[in-house]
Formats: structure tokens, sequence, C-alpha cells
């Protein structure tokens, strides 16, 4: 597995720790979105794609965030224990959508995204940059790959 694409979106800079958003296209054939770039204590790093975790009402069923303290259906008070811990004892709100098996395969994806972000911190610098978009790749944007 090779990966053939990155492409990176910078985050207008705030006091926030999100730097941007990227996707990364493997083997000329499978694309991952949204995986975020944020700058941590010791540097950059890639935080995988990931949706909130969600509970239905006792009541009604209606699917809730678990931090939710009322059903946004019918109104239910939620027990707010309702939901399971982490190994280092958090509140567990949020489940990957696709991640890395291993951490040579981790390492390898974070070192390749961080370096195209890197690059593309210093085209922002040049004058008549344009941002990159993420969101229109079509079928003729991909070769087939070679065997």
């Amino acid at each position: 597995m090779h990966v053939t694409e990155v492409r990176v979106k910078l985050n207008t800079p705030t006091q926030d720790r999100l730097r941007g958003f990227c996707t990364i296209t493997f083997d000329s054939c499978f694309v991952v979105r949204d995986i975020k770039i944020i700058d941590g204590p010791n540097g950059v790093f890639v935080a995988m794609p990931s949706r909130k975790l969600m509970d239905h009402c006792p009541r009604c069923r209606t699917k809730n965030h678990l931090r939710a303290r009322f059903c946004n259906n019918c109104g239910t008070q939620l027990d707010e224990n309702r939901h399971g811990m982490t190994d280092e004892g958090r509140l567990k709100l949020h489940c990957d959508v696709a991640h890395p098996i291993n951490a040579q395969c981790r390492a390898m994806i974070q070192e390749t995204i961080v370096k195209a972000y890197h690059e593309e911190m210093e085209r922002s610098q040049q004058p008549g940059y344009v941002p990159q978009r993420l969101d229109d790749y079509g079928e003729d944007d991909f070769e087939a790959p070679k065997a």
C-alpha cells in the first residue's frame, strides 16, 4: 500500500489547536477524508476521522449523543452514567471511522501528512496562494493502479 496523494486544507489561524484537514489517497483507489491536523504539546500530529457515539432514549428509542442530558425527541431526562469509560477513566465519546491497524502504518501516515502540511504552509506564504479543495474527487481524477 502506497500513499499516492495527500491534500491539505489549512484552517484559518485561531486560538484553536486544529491546524487543518487532510484527505489521503492510497494506491490511487482508496480515499480517507476528514483527517485532522492538530498542534499538540510535542508538535503537529494527526487525528483520524471519528464520529460521536450515540445511544437510544429508553422511552422513545431516538438516538442521542452520550453527553445529552435530555432526549432530543421526547425530552425525557437521560441517565448521565449510561456510557462506558476508557481504560484511562475518561468518557468514551467518539469512535474512529478509519484508522491504521499497527504502529508502522500509523507512523507512515503521520509522517506523510505532516510533511504535506509543512509544504502547504510554505506554499500559503507565496503570493497568489489558492487553498486546495478536499471535496472534488471524481472517478476521472484517478488512474487505474499499475499491476
